[in-house]
């Protein structure tokens, strides 16, 4: 397979490193909108994970005219009505650190009690051709539930609070080969792949 350039609309680091890993090995060259200095700031306005995703893909591509993958990314906690959802990076403010959202968090669940702590992550994917048309929009989703303290370094947001249940233990700690099988951004990107490779293989 020759190689097909594809951006990522984000300038966050450790999302870049999860998707190369995924992507990379398959000949994708995986780039982020820091290796453009002409790249725009998107206003994530959309109510939903998809309509940040799309805002993102279409507006990058048709400005970059590169194929753009817009992703969306967040927790949903079930006792909380689903936040902090699609808020779930400016949780605390939007300058706000992992730190700070994490902090927010505990505080907001604080009288909850471990069994009623069920959450899920949930991953949107955008792929849109650089004249700003969408072709691909797919997602994927991880439950488990907020844990009382943070266990792990690994990860980034807050995944070292968020332990699979069957594993009794949080991303922060199970690491990147775990993650990249299990997380939902693993799992949209197993539903992303076969899509953008049948598009690759009509270029």
């Amino acid at each position: 397979m020759t190689n097909f350039r594809l951006v990522l609309g984000t300038h966050n680091q450790k999302k870049m490193r999860e998707l190369r890993l995924l992507l990379e090995p398959l000949g994708i060259e995986l780039m982020g909108l820091a290796d453009f200095e002409n790249s725009v700031v998107v206003e994530e306005t959309g109510e939903t994970f998809h309509a940040n995703a799309k805002l993102n893909s279409t507006q990058q591509a048709l400005h970059l005219g590169e194929w753009v993958l817009g992703e969306d990314s967040g927790l949903c906690v079930t006792a909380l009505g689903g936040a902090p959802g699609v808020y779930s990076a400016r949780f605390a403010g939007d300058s706000a650190t992992d730190e700070d959202n994490n902090r927010l968090l505990l505080e907001r669940m604080e009288k909850i009690p471990l069994e009623k702590r069920t959450a899920f992550y949930v991953c949107h994917m955008s792929l849109s051709d650089p004249d700003g048309n969408e072709h691909i929009s797919c997602f994927g989703r991880c439950y488990g539930r907020i844990i009382q303290t943070h266990k792990g370094t690994g990860g980034f947001g807050y995944d070292p609070m968020f332990e699979l249940t069957e594993y009794h233990q949080t991303f922060g700690e199970l690491g990147d080969a775990v993650k990249s099988v299990l997380s939902h951004r693993a799992r949209a990107t197993r539903e992303f792949v076969p899509r953008l490779l049948e598009i690759i293989s009509q270029q």
